[in-house]
């Protein structure tokens, strides 16, 4: 993109909406065109000014920003990136939100806060560049379970994701049967958000998948979700794998990051893991992944189609760390074949 991406900033809080615009206006390749306090002004505002993109607030009067969302990718399908705040509430809604098809995130700052808002000016210009068909998501429906024994390859699944990976992760652990291998995760959330969704995922997945704490040991038909925001995951100790978390500051930008558990699962389980990298913003877990191929393990990109953002799997893929790519509809089938070896030592 040679033009500036153009923002419509929703807002019910002038406040808010002035912060929101002075983040946006310190990136030259930014242009914030307009601004509106509520549904019926933003509608109004998007017929005027067509924007490529449009940050929305989550809570507002009238109708709120979920039923918003909801008219905007049936009737005029866009970009848009929800505005939290860091609640359980403002957490539950926003996942409802990236499921309907939010491109992305940012949490309300706390007062006092050194980077409000984070990466938004880079999310927005993601999300202005991105090829992605804005719609709302056709429902997912889970197949029937598989009976495969996994315990036969013995093998961990490690997953690394961020911009777009609330629907992508649903969509590959919605293929996983109840007793899947053991799986670690990392996608970048903010803080108080990974909670819920790892609450929502094991509503709609048939293993149980919970928030990674210190010490949980890796166990068949369980899936971990790294917390957001505080500490990195890792895994430690081969003979009994378990999820470790530790005090280290942001690599690559993020905290938790997805090398950092690439590296730790490169390390720990060599050729007995299987590695993949879904869509997101940036190249992180591509130098990990690159350690895990180099290892041994089998590693799995998302597609440049199928992503949201094709960053992290298309650095990965550039580096040689990607054995092979595929649509994001059959990652989740490709990881159980791999996984499901028959005798020890089979691929």
């Amino acid at each position: 993109m040679t033009a500036p991406a153009r923002v419509l900033v929703v807002d019910d809080s002038a406040t808010m909406r002035g912060l929101i615009t002075a983040v946006l206006r310190s990136d030259p390749e930014v242009d914030v065109i307009g601004q509106a306090g509520d549904a019926m002004e933003a509608r109004a505002a998007i017929k005027a000014l067509n924007p490529d993109v449009v940050t929305l607030d989550i809570e507002m009067p009238n109708m709120n920003g979920l039923d918003f969302l909801e008219k905007i990718m049936t009737l005029r399908p866009m970009p848009v990136i929800m505005v939290s705040t860091m609640t359980h509430r403002g957490a539950e809604a926003t996942l409802a939100a990236l499921e309907i098809g939010a491109f992305d995130c940012v949490g309300k700052p706390a007062p006092g806060e050194p980077r409000p808002f984070g990466d938004l000016a880079e999310k927005v210009k993601a999300a202005a560049r991105s090829q992605r068909q804005y719609s709302k998501p056709a429902a997912n429906h889970t197949p029937p379970l598989a009976v495969a024994d996994f315990r036969v390859g013995r093998k961990i699944v490690a997953i690394g994701s961020s911009t777009g990976g609330v629907e992508a992760l649903i969509a590959v652990l919605q293929k996983f049967p109840a007793n899947c291998p053991p799986t670690v995760i990392t996608q970048h959330m903010p803080p108080s958000f990974t909670r819920s969704f790892a609450e929502r995922l094991n509503r709609l997945c048939a293993p149980v998948v919970q928030e990674a704490t210190d010490g949980a040991r890796l166990e068949i038909g369980k899936i971990y979700l790294a917390p957001g925001g505080e500490r990195h995951l890792q895994i430690a100790n081969v003979s009994a794998p378990h999820c470790r978390l530790i005090e280290r500051g942001p690599v690559n930008g993020h905290r938790p990051s997805v090398d950092v558990l690439f590296d730790s699962v490169a390390e720990l389980a060599g050729r007995n893991a299987v590695g993949v990298i879904l869509t997101g913003m940036g190249r992180d877990g591509a130098a990990g992944l690159l350690k895990m191929r180099h290892a041994g393990a089998r590693t799995i990109g998302q597609n440049e189609k199928t992503c949201v953002v094709y960053g992290m799997p298309r650095v990965a893929f550039e580096l040689g760390a990607v054995e092979q790519q595929f649509p994001l509809n059959a990652i989740g089938e490709e990881i159980l074949k791999v996984t499901a070896a028959r005798k020890e030592g089979s691929e």
